[in-house]
């Protein structure tokens, strides 16, 4: 049978496992280049960039309530 003190090491050595795992996966996340460069991204059109961008959202109007 697995006493106390053996159960309290394997939980604060799984324990330390995971937050190295997790520290790594973010380190790694950080740094990671993408796989396309700014100038190799593809540009977008004057036209549909100025409709596409505002969609959704609300427009301003400028009555005041009046």
């Amino acid at each position: 049978m697995i006493s106390d003190g053996d159960l309290y090491r394997l939980a604060i050595f799984l324990g330390s496992c995971a937050m190295m795992m997790i520290v790594l996966y973010h380190f790694l996340d950080v740094n990671s280049s993408d796989n396309e460069s700014p100038a190799t991204k593809p540009v977008k059109d004057a036209s549909t960039s100025a409709s596409s961008d505002n969609a959704g959202k609300p427009v301003a109007t400028t009555d005041n309530g009046k």
